[in-house]
Formats: structure tokens, sequence, C-alpha cells
């Protein structure tokens, strides 16, 4: 098969990234960047020196290094910030955009949130944009209404604009769908959210890793992302909130390092950040967190949305040729495509290309609202990074017939 000639002028970074080669050497067609990405070695070595020869704890020591990794912690803040356009009072960080949305819900929800509130999220959400906000709804008896999807599977904002009322307080969607990589027009969401005095979180889990994001221009109010989306270490991510709503929020876990001063009978609080981040924090997944953060930012965010685009476009193509495939999500998705073959399960497939060292996703993808809209189980995802190249689609497409000639289909 004759891939055709990279447009994007992406250089060939597989050498940077230990993980793209099978352990007998052949290499790994990895096309499931959208549940993890693999980790360069900037990424692994920032790592590597955080947890070894600079490790100390933070915040607490009076010795050099503990200054020193201290610093290291909090110039990983700093960088964060940056790569959002955001300043460092407003990062948070969190054990990834899970805990974030938790956080965000658990104390912003609650002290804001009553009975007869609403808040609108869409059909594409992932659970982990879905389960808190019905958790605090039971808590405090707000409603959640659901916004339907245009035709070519965006999140229709004409239909949210005619749903939102003075008793929505929150707006949350997600900024690229983590199934169809769709992207939503967050500053207009914005603008209807803010229009009835509603705040917007942004699930940027699949936006910050294939684009630029500038949290100001976006003009949301709360932007949660994962470090392990963008070529991170897991375990880690981080919640941006506006400063004046960050600092009126209440604390949700007690411990060491979110304290002022305690006594047996009260406490006080630190401010914000800070205050969110009770116990001794992931050190060394910041630092290589940050990492992560410059090498992208290195690499360039326009020219990895282009390589995306130029490899999305290709792929959409050919299976949009073949006619016992449904895809699912518009033509311009950003880096994911979602299809589903007739007569063959998405795990069958995923598993017939394990074979052959190709490696998709395959199931309901942490969305089922979105499947059982769709009316199938779930469907096989081939997600693109800055590592991916047209021979991944070149192994997939192979992977496909072959998988069609062991069902009959050929």
């Amino acid at each position: 098969m004759n891939a055709p000639a990279a447009i994007s002028a992406l250089p060939d970074l597989r050498g940077d990234f230990p993980g793209m080669i099978t352990r007998d050497g052949a290499p790994w067609h990895y096309l499931d960047t959208a549940a993890t990405a693999q980790k360069p070695r900037a990424v692994i070595d920032a790592m590597s020196r955080a947890l070894g020869e600079n490790y100390a704890t933070v915040h607490r020591g009076v010795y050099s290094r503990s200054a020193e990794m201290t610093q290291a912690y909090e110039n990983a803040r700093r960088t964060i910030a940056r790569f959002l356009g955001g300043s460092e009072n407003e990062i948070v960080f969190t054990r990834g955009a899970t805990e974030a949305i938790n956080l965000v819900a658990n104390t912003w929800g609650r002290a804001n949130l009553k009975q007869g509130d609403r808040i609108l999220i869409s059909q594409l959400e992932h659970h982990s944009n879905i389960v808190p906000w019905q958790m605090l709804a039971n808590v405090t008896g707000a409603q959640i209404d659901i916004c339907p999807l245009t035709d070519d599977h965006r999140i229709d904002l004409d239909a949210a604009e005619a749903m939102l009322t003075e008793q929505h307080k929150l707006v949350a969607l997600c900024h690229v769908s983590n199934v169809l990589g769709s992207v939503l027009d967050a500053p207009r969401a914005a603008k209807l959210a803010h229009k009835i005095g509603a705040k917007l979180l942004l699930d940027g889990c699949q936006s910050a890793p294939h684009m630029t994001v500038d949290v100001t221009k976006l003009d949301c109010d709360f932007y949660v992302f994962s470090a392990h989306k963008l070529y991170g270490p897991t375990g880690i991510g981080a919640l941006w909130a506006r400063s004046d709503i960050l600092d009126a929020m209440p604390p949700w876990e007690g411990g060491g390092a979110m304290i002022d001063r305690v006594t047996f009978e009260t406490t006080t609080y630190a401010p914000a950040p800070q205050r969110f981040e009770a116990g001794t924090p992931a050190i060394g997944e910041a630092v290589a967190f940050a990492a992560a953060a410059d090498y992208v930012s290195e690499v360039g965010l326009d020219r990895l949305h282009a390589h995306e685009a130029e490899l999305v476009e290709r792929l959409r193509r050919e299976l949009g040729a073949m006619n016992d495939v449904t895809l699912f999500g518009p033509a311009d998705s950003a880096g994911i495509v979602s299809f589903a073959i007739d007569d063959i399960h998405p795990h069958d497939l995923g598993t017939i290309l394990d074979e052959a060292n190709v490696a998709i996703r395959a199931g309901h993808h942490c969305a089922q609202p979105l499947m059982d809209y769709f009316k199938v189980p779930a469907t096989a995802r081939a997600s693109f990074g800055l590592y991916s190249t047209h021979d991944d689609i070149d192994a997939l497409l192979e992977g496909i017939a072959r998988t069609r000639r062991i069902f009959g289909k050929a």
C-alpha cells in the first residue's frame, strides 16, 4: 500500500518512545493514544531523576534537597499553568481529570447548587463527566439535562441555547469527544452559559494533547485534564479554575499540606490551590507532567494537530470506501476515528489486529449512554498521537482485510 507523503512536516518521533516496539523488536502500531499516550524518553528520564538522585519531600524540609524538590514541584505547576494560558495560583494538581471533576462537584457544586437548580451535560460525555454530577444531584436535589447531538455527532449548541434557563448553574461539556473526536465550539458554549449566569466546565482530556489550549480564549470557568493523555505519567492531572472561583471554594479532603493552623478546637486552611492538595503530593509525577508539557510544546501543538488531521482524513477516506463500515463522528475529528464493521464485533477485530501488532481500543470507551444513542454495544476506535504514521494506517487496513477473510467476508 502506498502511503501519501506527509503534508504536516512533523518529524518521525518514534525513536523518542521506547514503548513503540514489541519485545522482539518489531514495530508496534499503537492506535490507542486516546486511552493513554506512550511516554517519550524525556518524560521517563525526568521521572527517574525525580524519584532517584533528586528525590526529597516538598514543602516541609529545611534541607537543601527538599528546597530544590519544592522548587521543581512548584515549577511544574507554573509549566502546566503556562501550557493552558493560566496562572500558577489557578492550577490544582489532582490524580487526574476524574478526580478534578469530583473535586469541583464536591466543593463548588455542594456550596452552590440546591433543590431546583439544573446542570447541563451532553449525550457524548465520558462517564467521568456524568457520574459525579449524578452523585451531586442526588445530594442537592438538582436536576440534570442532556444536550443532544447534531447529525454529524457534535454537541448541538443550538439545542443547548434553547434548553438553558436561569435555573441552570453549571454547564459541563467535553471539549473533544473521546469516542468521536468532535470538537466543541467552547467560546460559544461559554457565552451561552454565562448569558444565564451559569459556569462552564470543560473536560479537556482529549483537547490538551491535540491542540493549543488557552483557557482565557476559551472563556471557561473550569478546565480539567490528565497527564497520561499528554504523554506524561498516570496518577496525576490538573484542575484549572478561575482564581476568584477557586479562592471561594471550600476544601474537600482534610489532612497535611492543606492547612494553615490546626488545633483540637478548629482548623484554618491554606489558600488555594494548596487548600485542595491534602497529603504528600505526587512529586515525581508532577515533575514528569511538566516534562511532558514541555516536550509537546517543543514539538508544536499546531504541527501535531495538522499531522493528526492528515491521518484522520486518510483513515476515514479508506474506511468510508468500505460498504460494510459505519463511521462515527465528524470528518474533522481531532485525532480519533471510531467505526464498526457489519457482523464483526469490535472485540474480535481488536483481538485479531493484536496478532499483527496493531493496538486499537474496542468497547464502549466509558461512554455507555453514547453507545445506547448509536444503538451499538461498542465501537472500534483508532486514535493517533505525535508518533503515529501512515505505516500504522497501512497495518490497520491490512489487519481489517485479514479479519474479513477470517470471518468469510472477503
